[in-house]
């Protein structure tokens, strides 16, 4: 338990302090703009390619894992959508950022470093597939549904188009990519460049951690919503249920693969909920309470999972 908790309380503490300290001082939310532009485009893309870049090539290419989390992550989606139809009268474009807190788990800032801190380097590869294909998903689910519900906004062929740009473009995305060719290349980068990556790869969970807890303070939480409640069960429990379920039906999958997708699925709702939200102008302050609590439920979700799976009170596969 004590080494459980000297793993969870870091992650949770930094989030922790980063909120304390959002609340104590209020400075201007502007000042985040910087430190936000270094953790998505460079601090974690400098993650992502010192891990996948040595990473067994063959790894990258396993496509039944990839299948079983993205559905795993579509059926959390759909179902915090159909929440979202149900309490907005049909509202199409609040229903769609209600799936994304459902569905959209905090893979990018919490994620990489939770998993390797539990499970070791084994979690690498099934850390950045989970990543990159939650973000292929999601960015292509969302423009098309704000579409579908919105008055004259972009039309199909814009849509797509903007799709493929926000996919292609995504520094993570351009991070594993160029990870992924530097593996089949063997490349080796030279010393200075690889301690600068070293220096990225380490800044990245502490700074992202602590900025998340930031820009939650920064957001006032005046009511509880109530599809909430559903949003967050979808999120801290169904999700990572049913990535679990469906990975053992599939099966042939390793201790750590089964349980960094479990871990991973398990995580609060990403901050790209508000950003989503507030991209788009619409469920902006309950995007924000979403994340709040969904972050405060996860601190005993996420620990109690790490208890079983520490002390290995539950199986990897429901299905051997």
């Amino acid at each position: 338990m004590s080494s459980v908790a000297s793993l969870a309380l870091p992650f949770f503490g930094l989030i922790f302090l980063g909120f304390f300290c959002g609340k104590l001082l209020k400075y201007p939310e502007a000042g985040l703009q910087w430190m936000n532009f270094f953790i998505v485009y460079l601090a974690l893309p400098g993650l992502f390619f010192k891990l996948i870049s040595a990473a067994p090539l063959e790894q990258l290419s396993n496509w039944p894992f990839v299948l079983g989390t993205s559905a795993s992550t579509f059926i959390a989606f759909a179902l915090a959508f159909t929440v979202g139809l149900l309490t907005t009268g049909g509202d199409f474009r609040q229903s769609a950022v209600q799936g994304v807190a459902g569905g959209y788990a905090n893979v990018g800032y919490m994620g990489p470093g939770l998993t390797l801190a539990a499970l070791g380097q084994a979690a690498i590869v099934p850390t950045a597939l989970i990543f990159v294909f939650d973000n292929i998903l999601l960015f292509t689910l969302v423009p098309f549904l704000m579409a579908l519900g919105g008055k004259g906004q972009m039309n199909l062929g814009q849509t797509a188009w903007y799709v493929v740009k926000r996919v292609v473009t995504h520094p993570f995305n351009i991070a594993t990519a160029v990870a992924i060719a530097a593996a089949y290349a063997h490349f080796e980068p030279p010393a200075a460049l690889d301690t600068m990556l070293t220096f990225l790869k380490n800044a990245a969970a502490p700074c992202a951690l602590f900025t998340m807890g930031v820009t939650v303070a920064l957001r006032p939480v005046r009511r509880l919503p109530i599809e909430t409640p559903f949003l967050l069960v979808i999120k801290l429990i169904v999700h990572p249920l049913a990535v679990w379920v469906l990975l053992s039906w599939i099966g042939n999958f390793s201790r750590e693969w089964m349980f960094t997708a479990v871990l991973m699925a398990s995580l609060p709702p990403a901050l790209n909920v508000f950003v989503i939200a507030n991209q788009y102008k619409v469920y902006v302050e309950r995007a924000s309470t979403a994340i709040l609590l969904g972050t405060l439920g996860s601190v005993l979700t996420v620990t109690a999972l790490l208890v079983l799976m520490a002390e290995n009170r539950i199986p990897y596969d429901l299905f051997p």
